[in-house]
Formats: structure tokens, C-alpha cells, sequence
């Protein structure tokens, strides 16, 4: 493999470092603003989507890219806080849904407002609008890259 320019390992360090304190400021305001995560408000606000409210485990991960295991986990701790709950899956003996619960409903409504204003302040507002159409054609090379499409159908639907 090659070795990185310099001036590479410094793109990579800001965009990581970036990253990172966009992700630990979001967690931070959500939390302070609303009491929940953003593992859980990802995994909620997949629930609140659907019109059923309810998904199986294994979708969430899909849904969200986590492993099965870690929404496993985080499924327990929010079972725990009334925010989900675990339904028998009828036509599956195995399987079993994950329900929003009312509880868990209310928090990513009330969370989705707070959620929105902080990304909006900072990520949205500090790209000018070419910035923002470089951005996504960028990442969604990239997640191309690392996520062939099969085909050519599956591209247009991602876009």
C-alpha cells in the first residue's frame, strides 16, 4: 500500500477529528436537550418511520449499519426506559418485533426538533451550497466504494 502524502494525513486528521466532534457535539446537545442518545434516537426515529412502528432487530441494524449485536444491547437499555418494547413475532416463533412504545414515541418527536437545529447549525449552515453538492457526491461515491451497488437500479434508488 501506499504511503500517504503529508498532505493527505492532514485531510485525513481533520476530517476525522471533524467527524468526531460533530458526532460528540450532537450527542451532547441531544442528550442535555431531549435525554435521549443518539443511539437511540437513530434506532427510535427508524421505529417512527414505519407505519407499523415496529421492526425486527436484524432491520434495524440494516436500517441504521450497526451490528446485531450492538442493537441488541442498545435494545435492552431502551426496554429498560419504557422507550421500546419486544413483541412475539406471530408467523416466526424465534422472531420478535421491536415496538415503539408511547413513551419512545414522545422522545423522538420531542428529540427530532433538537436534533434538526443542531445539525442545521453545525453542518448545514457552515457549507455554502456548492459545498454541499461536492459533500454529497463525495460521500456517495465513497459509500459506493465501500458498498458496491449490484446494479444499476439500486444506485438510482439510492439517490
Amino acid at each position: 500500500m501506499d504511503q500517504a502524502t503529508d498532505d493527505e494525513r492532514e485531510l485525513w486528521r481533520a476530517f476525522f477529528l471533524m467527524r468526531r466532534q460533530l458526532d460528540l457535539t450532537v450527542e451532547r446537545r441531544l442528550q442535555a436537550d431531549s435525554g435521549i442518545s443518539t443511539a437511540d434516537f437513530e434506532i427510535l426515529s427508524s421505529l417512527v418511520d414505519e407505519p407499523t412502528k415496529r421492526l425486527r432487530a436484524g432491520r434495524i441494524a440494516d436500517l441504521i449499519g450497526w451490528e446485531k449485536s450492538r442493537v441488541s444491547h442498545q435494545l435492552n437499555r431502551m426496554e429498560q426506559r419504557n422507550l421500546v418494547r419486544r413483541e412475539e413475532c406471530g408467523d416466526d416463533g424465534r422472531g420478535v418485533w421491536v415496538a415503539l412504545t408511547e413513551a419512545g414515541g414522545n422522545a423522538v418527536v420531542s428529540a427530532a426538533g433538537d436534533h434538526s437545529a443542531v445539525v442545521r447549525e453545525y453542518f448545514f449552515d457552515v457549507l455554502s451550497d456548492d459545498e454541499k453538492a461536492a459533500l454529497k457526491a463525495m460521500s456517495q461515491r465513497m459509500l459506493d466504494t465501500i458498498n458496491p451497488p449490484l446494479c444499476a437500479d439500486e444506485r438510482a434508488v439510492a439517490q
